[in-house]
């Protein structure tokens, strides 16, 4: 049975994990009430902004996993942590696209902590699929991906139904970037090293540069996050600067912060994928390229018409593409033959129960 905590449990684990944060970057008290609040309204922004809880339940409720075979994983893996960039080709990729959490854990963690949020947004009837078809789909991903040795998704010419869903996101560029430029410009002075990182992942020449603070996301809510928009040939340019934290996996490690950085540049480099050329760290900022064909697809975004199936057979074919980038798939498969029939429900069943659990008693606390 999964270990239930009571209030001064996880309202204490929080604290303590922000406290500790804090201690390696700049967090923003305003964003992190906004953080507080999104864990009330429901199970899965819960879910999506308490992966410091996850990594405290994870031993404890899957001990049977725990001794899987590493990977540098992504930690943090979901439904919602996917989405769309450009190669340097210009062609059109999906893949995993925020690795702020990554850490060297056992393969299953991504598994499981995919295959939970499945669960979760299966009781909130974000899915139409039910949560055991889709689990199949999932692990059916995975499996085929090792066997095939990874391959990247290139939506132009292959993964048609994949990409027929994340071109609906692209329909509306003049709303993605009237949101963007209807935020306030940035009151007092952006940090030194995040200006220049912005301005050194702009095209040249960009013009009538502004500043913004963006509040996007729900792990990272309360970092510092800015984006510089500017005026390039003709039509608007933007380029995001978030802080690069230590992973919440690395509480009481030494140098977790540069071993976060070191996670995410060797994922990236190594992961079986296209890589997006505006992703870059530079001066432990994280700083990427929007776009309204450059972002996370979010399942309130995606068309009502989809094939919710093939989406999840994508999404473990795809965490397969990142753990190949530093284990072998026969390492991998080895140890997926050896898991008793239906582990993956089992584990995501228990994560999913305890997960719930400190989710009533933060809103109970709350």
């Amino acid at each position: 049975m999964p270990r239930v905590s009571d209030s001064a449990d996880v309202v204490a684990a929080t604290a303590a994990y922000e406290a500790w944060l804090g201690t390696h970057l700049r967090v923003l008290p305003r964003d992190l009430e906004r953080k507080h609040v999104a864990m009330s309204s429901g199970l899965f922004p819960f879910f999506r902004a308490t992966f410091y809880l996850w990594v405290q339940r994870w031993a404890s409720v899957c001990p049977e996993l725990v001794r899987a075979p590493r990977v540098v994983a992504v930690g943090d893996l979901h439904l919602e942590n996917f989405g769309t960039w450009r190669d340097l080709e210009g062609r059109l990729i999906w893949g995993v696209n925020d690795f702020d959490e990554g850490w060297r854990l056992p393969y299953t963690n991504d598994l499981v902590r995919l295959a939970t949020s499945v669960l979760v947004a299966d009781e909130e009837n974000d899915l139409r699929i039910d949560g055991e078809s889709a689990l199949e789909a999932l692990l059916e991903g995975y499996h085929s991906s090792l066997k095939a040795g990874g391959q990247a998704f290139v939506l132009a010419e292959q993964h048609h139904a994949l990409g027929e869903m994340a071109a609906d996101r692209l329909h509306e560029p003049k709303a993605f970037w009237r949101k963007l430029t209807d935020l306030p410009d940035v009151v007092g002075a952006v940090p030194a090293d995040a200006r220049k990182a912005i301005r050194e992942g702009l095209p040249q020449r960009t013009t009538n540069i502004r500043m913004v603070h963006r509040v996007s996301g729900l792990g990272s809510l309360g970092r510092e996050r800015f984006v510089g928009i500017g005026e390039w040939q003709g039509g608007l340019v933007a380029r995001e600067a978030k802080a690069l934290g230590p992973s919440a996996a690395a509480q009481g490690a030494k140098q977790p912060r540069r071993r976060t950085w070191l996670a995410y540049e060797y994922t990236v480099r190594h992961a079986v994928r296209c890589p997006d050329p505006s992703l870059r760290i530079l001066r432990q900022w994280i700083v990427r390229r929007l776009a309204p064909d450059c972002c996370r697809l979010e399942l309130s975004a995606l068309p009502r018409k989809r094939d919710e199936r093939e989406l999840l057979y994508d999404m473990g074919w795809e965490t397969a593409n990142v753990h190949l980038g530093s284990e072998r798939a026969r390492i991998l498969e080895g140890d997926l033959r050896s898991r008793p029939k239906a582990w993956l429900s089992r584990a995501a069943k228990r994560m999913r129960d305890a997960i719930r659990a400190d989710w009533q008693t933060w809103r109970a606390h709350h």
